[in-house]
């Protein structure tokens, strides 16, 4: 498995639509924490993610969200 972050962004107008289209779609990211940006202006939700592929990793996001989201293959690295 590859680790994935995905990076959504939506319009103010659309904070509601981005939440709530989870209500719909069976996914393990329901009911858990995600880093926003709303609360601030930013608009951007950003999850840590494991799956096989990028499109695995997007499949786990509702349509709405997936559409305005990108999935960067990412690892842990240590800074010396």
């Amino acid at each position: 498995m590859a680790r994935f972050l995905l990076h959504h962004r939506h319009e103010a107008e659309d904070c509601g639509v981005a939440f709530a289209s989870f209500r719909g779609h069976e996914s393990r990211l329901r009911h858990q924490d995600a880093l926003a940006t709303c609360a601030f202006g930013g608009h951007a939700i950003f999850w840590a993610v494991e799956a096989a592929d990028e499109s695995q990793a997007l499949g786990l996001l509702p349509y709405f969200v997936a559409e305005r989201a990108t999935a960067i293959e990412v690892k842990e690295v240590r800074i010396p």
